[in-house]
């Protein structure tokens, strides 16, 4: 290869891999503008992530554990983040041991509607009631207790199962300039969704981050609960779909 040649071909090989360059920090910048990158205005609901939930406990959600990390990570991505906290009374209604001849997962009719009856869980005070310990949001400023009026059960984290006691968060995000919230922990199929659809009740957009969570699905409720949760305009969305870094 005569000289000129040569020079003309390290010209082009140089051009070549700048374009290469440029078109790989496109297409990340492309990536990257797709993504949803969470603002002042959106807010975490860690839903429910106790010990009683988690695989040992009294109430286990089958891998109910293995979210933590994820949560932890995804939490560093958000200024306001919110738990929520089980947080039942030694003879609460929704037990089973407080029925004669019920067992866990049958269900009653209470004045409220029907009440699936659980086994005992997250007792006020107890250890099974404390959030599981590998959690770590040190930015979270806010935990909502729910479930402890001994006569009414509470799954989501705005309203209690009357459908009409509230526990005061949707008025604390509002005060705090909240537009959307995104939602994980457990179970998708009952605090999760319930707490997603009250959120759209009470005008907030509402973002379900589905592999943040994990699920009972008793007799098919978490396809219920997805479906619901769709009509109702909760959109559903992966981990994956949040700018994290």
């Amino acid at each position: 290869m005569d000289r000129i040649t040569r020079r003309k071909f390290l010209i082009a090989a140089g051009a070549s891999g700048a374009s290469a360059l440029l078109s790989a920090a496109s297409l990340r910048s492309a990536l990257a503008a797709g993504k949803i990158k969470p603002t002042d205005s959106d807010a975490l609901l860690v839903i429910d992530v106790q010990n009683c939930f988690v695989p040992g406990g009294s109430l286990a959600v089958k891998e109910g554990d293995k979210i933590v990390p994820l949560i932890n990570e995804i939490a560093k991505a958000f200024h306001n983040v919110v738990l929520t906290q089980d947080w039942h009374t030694p003879d609460h209604v929704s037990f089973a041991s407080q029925h004669s001849g019920k067992k866990p997962f049958e269900t009653i009719e209470l004045s409220y509607g029907t009440q699936v009856l659980w086994p005992d869980h997250c007792v006020q005070g107890t250890e099974g009631a404390a959030i599981v310990s590998g959690i770590s949001i040190p930015q979270a400023e806010l935990i909502i207790r729910k479930g402890f009026h001994r006569d009414v059960d509470s799954y989501s984290a705005f309203l209690e199962a009357d459908r009409k006691t509230e526990t005061g968060l949707a008025g604390y995000l509002k005060g705090r300039n909240i537009n959307r919230v995104f939602v994980c922990g457990l179970a998708t199929d009952y605090c999760v969704a319930w707490s997603a659809l009250d959120a759209r009740r009470f005008g907030f957009q509402a973002e379900v981050i589905e592999d943040a969570c994990r699920g009972i699905d008793l007799n098919g409720s978490i396809a219920k609960a997805w479906d619901q949760m769709a009509k109702a305009g909760v959109k559903r969305i992966q981990s994956s779909d949040l700018e994290l870094a």
